[in-house]
């Protein structure tokens, strides 16, 4: 059955905003005093409330009462999320000057949340999992894709795609689940990088496959992950196999990028590192860059080169990388406003980067925009202007998702 929602202060259906560079806000289409008619989750009609009154007579109507702002939901296109225990430890190190590679080295970093991922019963991780996604659902983020690397060897990297799958039939988002198997060399592999490669390729993947738990893979190009040239061999096999590709890049170091390019990556991630060569290169693309305000704050480290990305022509998706090292917070909407303030983008250009550039990042043609047949996914902010939602820096949340 139809039925119209609102009358809503103002509604930004962020339709028609182009997927790369700048956006300047004027380009924004504000809806005042607007509805939406929606059916069976999917999106009919978006106007002026008492226009489409007009038009449908006989609809039914759920009246908003209070002034309020809405928005289509946010799509998390990077996060961490499917992990036990905690690395309090690892932050207070960074506090006290030790960097991310020297706290791995020292038995911290990734493999420690390994260690307790790896003992952790896929029973408790999806409860743990459902935690958080309610968290980000009720945050306002109605798309949240989900890696593993946690697992680091066939039954562990299955135990937690099982449990992101089990997640993915109860959460309220929608999930989007990744294999990241290829997060870091794991020390008990008996083995080098090339041959755990390898391992992952035959024994792992068309497990993946068969039981239908991911079509996309993911790698960590980075000194104490793997090169560029071992990543390379490795994306090209697995998109043989019929895997979409994302990639960890130029975190720390360039070359990530160049490998995503190379290779028809649909987004290449964290890009801190990124200088003008690698700019160019991914503006010149297809492969969306995806900036991730949460790991510069976590590391204490300079942002991706957001502003320089839109200038040169690029296609910049925002997330959050929630994770339980570099990105323990998780808010991806004060990340986003924090880092938008920092970097000098519009409102649009976060928005966009927030929802339809972070559903290109993962190949998703039905949401990111209150367009009509486009998925219903929703969130209503309590305040009459659009601009409030950024300026509060995340401490605004949404009334209503869904």
């Amino acid at each position: 059955m139809k039925k119209l929602l609102g009358p809503f202060s103002q509604i930004l259906p962020l339709t028609n905003l182009k997927l790369k560079g700048t956006i300047s806000d004027d380009l924004l289409w504000v809806i005042t005093d607007g509805g939406i008619i929606i059916e069976n989750g999917l999106i009919i009609e978006v106007g002026e409330f008492e226009e489409l009154r007009k038009k449908y007579p006989a609809i039914l109507i759920e009246e908003v009462e209070e002034e309020s702002v809405l928005l289509p939901g946010f799509i998390d296109c990077h996060t961490h999320i499917c992990f036990a225990g905690s690395r309090a430890k690892d932050y207070a190190l960074r506090a006290q000057g030790k960097t991310y590679l020297e706290i791995a080295k020292a038995g911290g970093g990734i493999w420690d949340s390994v260690t307790q991922t790896r003992n952790a019963s896929e029973h408790l991780l999806t409860d743990l999992l459902v935690k958080r996604i309610n968290r980000h659902y009720n945050e306002g983020v109605t798309t949240i894709e989900i890696k593993s690397g946690y697992g680091l060897s066939v039954e562990h990297e299955l135990k937690e795609l099982r449990a992101i799958k089990a997640t993915s039939e109860i959460a309220k988002a929608s999930i989007i689940p990744t294999c990241l198997a290829a997060h870091i060399l794991p020390k008990d592999f008996d083995g080098n990088h090339q041959e755990y490669l390898e391992y992952v390729l035959q024994d792992l993947l068309p497990i993946l496959k068969a039981e239908k738990l991911t079509n996309r893979v993911d790698i960590f190009i980075e000194d104490g992950a793997f090169n560029e040239h071992d990543a390379l061999q490795y994306l090209t096999k697995a998109k043989l196999l019929g895997f979409e590709i994302t990639v960890h890049a130029d975190q720390f170091k360039t070359g990530g990028s160049k490998v995503a390019v190379e290779v028809g990556a649909y987004s290449a991630d964290h890009l801190e590192a990124s200088g003008d060569l690698e700019i160019k290169m991914l503006a010149t693309s297809n492969t969306v860059a995806v900036t991730l305000p949460g790991a510069s704050l976590g590391l204490g480290m300079q942002y991706a080169p957001a502003r320089k990305l839109l200038d040169a022509g690029a296609c910049l998706a925002i997330a959050s990388d929630w994770n339980p090292g570099s990105a323990p917070m998780g808010d991806l909407l004060m990340q986003a406003a924090v880092m938008g303030a920092a970097e000098k983008l519009t409102s649009a250009e976060i928005f966009a980067g927030l929802t339809s550039r972070a559903a290109t990042a993962l190949g998703l043609h039905d949401r990111g925009s209150l367009t009509p047949g486009f998925r219903a996914d929703m969130q209503q902010y309590p305040c009459n202007d659009y601009r409030e939602i950024l300026y509060q820096q995340g401490k605004l949340k949404p009334i209503l998702v869904g």
